[in-house]
């Protein structure tokens, strides 16, 4: 029978003066290529205040978020199953397997209370050494408390689970229970330092640019809209224009965006844009006026995915569904 988690007690923020020649040297958590079939959404939330930043003073984090994501590009990735991989050598000290793959709603939220993590696996490595691997996919954990696992075996598999709306593995990365980073390991409330490569084997690039967000509207939307989130529409009717729209920061000339929308009878329309002259903030949208028949009633899904030559930096979905 697998021990449930006991999270509370160890998700206080708290600045984490590690001893770092004691610590696990960390492989990157999921069976991915970095930059082709995965990429990294948020860091560790530096600021010790209200707002939020990344390790290097960036706006890749979110409010007290508490580990590293990795992020799969679509959904359709995480049904072709990808592994979650054993970031160093341990002992499995918890799991926890059989909440749903289901986005979180504000009506799912409550019933989440305290197993935001969602399916998870706790691997301990000793002097007071943890990871944390959560939001896999129901059914797929492979381990037990008490297994021994070396860097690299599959624990599970990416999934849907907990407090998440897009499929990604959450690495957290304790000592003695505080947070801490491992691109910046020594003090969890600092920022933009590069170290020499952290906790990491083999550090993971980073870039300051990515997306806020995506979203349909049934116009191209103004851009104050856009950053409020008044132009998002979840829902409309069959005779109006499916518009997609993506909030972009720190781009840099050339950088590429695509937008692509499907519905229930298959892709509407896809849009590859070059970035010639990018600001701080942007956005972009593109989108298709309704067939003389109205589309078809159901549900559609767009994605925004920001490219730099072959590197995938970001990508965002959004959703929306069509009434007849």
């Amino acid at each position: 029978m697998r021990r449930a988690f006991a999270l509370a007690a160890i998700l206080t923020l708290a600045a984490a003066q590690t001893a770092a020649a004691d610590a696990p040297r960390l492989a990157v958590p999921i069976d991915c290529t970095l930059g082709e079939t995965c990429y990294i959404e948020d860091y560790v939330d530096t600021d010790p205040g209200p707002g939020q930043r990344d390790y290097m003073c960036g706006l890749k984090s979110r409010e007290d978020h508490r580990g590293t994501d990795f992020m799969l590009p679509s959904f359709e990735a995480m049904l072709t199953g990808v592994d979650v991989l054993a970031a160093a050598p341990g002992t499995v000290a918890a799991t926890r397997d059989g909440m749903a793959d289901t986005p979180v709603t504000t009506a799912t939220r409550e019933a989440i209370r305290g197993r935001e993590c969602g399916n998870a696996v706790r691997v301990d490595h000793g002097e007071g050494w943890q990871t944390l691997y959560c939001h896999l996919k129901r059914g797929s954990i492979r381990v037990r408390q008490g297994d021994r696992v070396t860097t690299g075996d599959v624990l599970g598999q990416v999934g849907l689970s907990g407090m998440t709306n897009a499929p990604h593995v959450h690495l957290g990365v304790r000592k003695n229970g505080a947070i801490v980073d491992p691109f910046h390991p020594d003090d969890v409330t600092q920022c933009g330092q590069q170290t020499d490569g952290g906790l990491w084997q083999d550090r993971p690039d980073y870039t300051r640019a990515g997306l806020f967000t995506a979203g349909f509207s049934t116009a191209v939307p103004a851009f104050d809209a856009v950053q409020s989130g008044a132009a998002r529409v979840r829902e409309t009717t069959s005779d109006q224009p499916l518009v997609l729209y993506g909030h972009v920061f720190h781009a840099q000339p050339g950088d590429r965006l695509t937008l692509t929308a499907q519905g229930p009878e298959g892709e509407i329309f896809r849009h590859v844009l070059t970035l010639d002259d990018p600001k701080a903030q942007l956005f972009r949208a593109f989108g298709r006026k309704a067939p003389a028949t109205g589309w078809p009633g159901g549900a559609y899904r767009g994605y925004v995915r920001l490219m730099r030559g072959a590197t995938l930096l970001a990508a965002r979905h959004a959703d929306i569904t069509v009434t007849p």
